[in-house]
């Protein structure tokens, strides 16, 4: 067995990716029900050509929905999916899954386990001549490095390999738009770097358009050219990672996409003063009601010299970085700080803190829209 993350080479240098015409889809106020709720609410988001775009949200916020929508398993209630100009689901046209040049991958990647590798890649390939269907099957098992086990049976390879074999698979018939749904989240977290880097470097050969899902913001940011934040059924925000950590809409997303100390307090002369200093409110109404999100990168802790002093109640060391729970006066809850490692002496208690202003974002607490822009 090849060790996860080490390309299978076999005899013959890794084929290039064959090319797939990337497609462009579109979801156009989607909506969905099950036994009643609604758990897509009025969805509106395309994938561009070529593009990786990642469904983000918490569990039960409709990615997967979505996702079998767009191949086919599910159908909306309302709304149209819109593929490269043409209709695939709606009022006047419903494709069948194998219609619609869309490809999927499956989180548990669904390999048959009573057939071969090679078998298993051609699976999908059925309206080919079996020679040819042969040679891209074998073509695609070389993109993935593993034309080696294509005897094989499902069985001997790790979860890394049976990845690869599922995406070659998926990639076999050259889909305009390739779905995958949480690809990595059965592999060992050791390995997901790397593998996740291979299937984006896979991704980019064949430029087809891919709708990848996650849970995991960290993942979304390393995969996703754009990413659409998803909420109980709503699209909460769209844009590139850069655009959802530094510019968030609201209190969700800034929470999603780092670690937040929390405060609520009320803007008077234009601030809003927090145990961690004041904040700045922009334009906000005089006694607005405001939620105020301090990223726990933004504190940094120092033995004296800080702006508010502070007692260490819990220390957490994580490697490079260090955890800290902190006790600071006005604050009712204790604050956390991510700090270098070993920057604070072992055993210290009674400690400093200075806040860094562009760690720090304001919400209105009725439409939770931000009023501050981190460039942190």
């Amino acid at each position: 067995m090849v060790p996860d993350g080490q390309m299978a080479q076999g005899t013959q240098s890794k084929r290039t990716a064959g090319v797939t015409f990337a497609a462009r889809l579109s979801f156009e106020d989607i909506r969905h029900s099950y036994h009643g709720k609604e758990t897509i609410k009025g969805v509106s988001l395309t994938a561009e050509p070529g593009e990786v775009l990642c469904l983000l949200g918490p569990s039960g916020s409709g990615k997967t929905t979505l996702l079998r929508i767009a191949a086919g398993i599910e159908a909306q209630s309302h709304g149209r999916l819109v593929l490269n100009g043409q209709e695939v689901a709606g009022p006047n046209q419903f494709l069948p899954p194998e219609k619609r040049g869309i490809g999927l991958m499956f989180q548990d990647f669904a390999l048959f386990p009573h057939m071969t590798i090679l078998d298993n890649v051609r699976f999908g390939l059925t309206a080919l001549p079996a020679r040819e269907a042969v040679q891209e099957a074998m073509a695609a098992l070389e993109r993935v490095g593993l034309s080696r086990y294509a005897e094989s049976y499902p069985h001997v390879l790790s979860g890394g390999e049976q990845q690869r074999v599922a995406l070659a698979r998926a990639l076999a018939p050259r889909p305009g738009v390739l779905l995958m749904d949480e690809p990595f989240s059965g592999l060992d977290s050791r390995l997901k770097d790397t593998i996740r880097a291979d299937t984006l470097a896979i991704l980019r050969e064949t430029r087809a358009t891919a709708i990848v899902v996650t849970h995991d913001a960290e993942e979304a940011m390393r995969m996703g050219d754009r990413i659409a934040l998803l909420k109980d059924g709503r699209l909460v925000q769209a844009g590139t990672a850069d655009d959802l950590y530094r510019r968030p809409r609201d209190l969700f997303t800034a929470a999603f996409f780092s670690e937040i100390n929390e405060f609520e307090g009320a803007v008077k002369r234009g601030v809003v003063e927090t145990p961690l200093g004041p904040a700045e409110a922009g334009h906000l109404p005089e006694g607005a009601a405001v939620s105020v999100a301090v990223r726990l990168s933004g504190v940094s802790v120092r033995e004296e010299g800080g702006a508010i002093p502070a007692r260490i109640l819990a220390r957490r060391f994580l490697g490079v970085v260090e955890l800290l729970s902190l006790a600071v006066p006005g604050s009712e809850q204790p604050v956390r700080a991510r700090i270098r490692a070993d920057l604070l002496p072992q055993g210290i208690r009674d400690v400093t803190v200075d806040v860094n202003p562009q760690a720090i974002l304001v919400f209105e607490k009725d439409t939770q829209t931000s009023y501050m822009k981190s460039t942190s």
